[in-house]
């Protein structure tokens, strides 16, 4: 009978180390805010020393941008099995707005907002914060292809995700700063109808 591994190897802890981290990251933002998220907040909240904290992030802009990557990459499993499920024609199209809506009004939304208003006025975190936003797009664009298959052309395909992108971005800022439910889930309704109108063409 193999003997049962009772210790963690190093590579396990420092993994452990570094997402709880991230995760704590991501709490304090959604909950504090960009502005009074701390380092040491950080680390109080994930039991980790700074010297730990240094050893996996040098500076605050690395720690703030692998805590939005990380949540990224979590989401975007969550959307890809659920985008292998959607149904096929019409349904599709409207299901994978409600996808869309549903993740990025969540903590993806407030997180992304705290850090990308915050570097407007911090050169390094612009810049670490660009390519992670710029594969947040190329990602949810593949997914939806993947699950659009051949329904839509790649280019009618790409301006419609890129305009559902942005508005359930805007309605997650106006979520967020106190807008009525109701009207939100009014121009939710009108996008997909304006959607499945340009789909019938297009696909028809």
């Amino acid at each position: 009978m193999a003997a049962v591994r009772t210790h963690r190897t190093q590579q396990e802890r420092s993994e452990q180390t570094r997402e709880a981290l991230l995760d704590a990251t991501i709490g304090c933002l959604v909950e504090l805010g960009y502005a009074r998220t701390t380092v040491q907040e950080v680390c109080a909240r994930a039991g980790v020393s700074r010297g730990a904290q240094q050893h996996h992030f040098t500076t605050k802009a690395e720690l703030m941008t692998a805590a939005l990557e990380h949540l990224f990459a979590r989401l975007t499993r969550q959307v890809s099995e659920a985008a292998a499920d959607l149904p096929p024609g019409r349904a599709r199209v409207t299901k994978g707005i409600d996808l869309l809506w549903e993740a990025y009004s969540g903590t993806l939304s407030t997180a992304a907002v705290e850090l990308w208003v915050a570097a407007r006025t911090d050169p390094e975190l612009r810049e670490r914060l660009r390519p992670v936003d710029r594969a947040l797009g190329h990602a949810t664009l593949q997914l939806y292809r993947d699950a659009a298959g051949a329904d839509l052309p790649e280019a009618e395909l790409e301006t419609l995700l890129l305009l559902s992108v942005n508005l359930v971005r805007g309605l997650a800022l106006d979520a967020m700063i106190g807008g009525g439910a109701q009207r939100r889930a009014r121009l939710l309704e009108e996008w997909k109808a304006t959607v499945l109108d340009r789909y019938t063409t297009v696909a028809g």
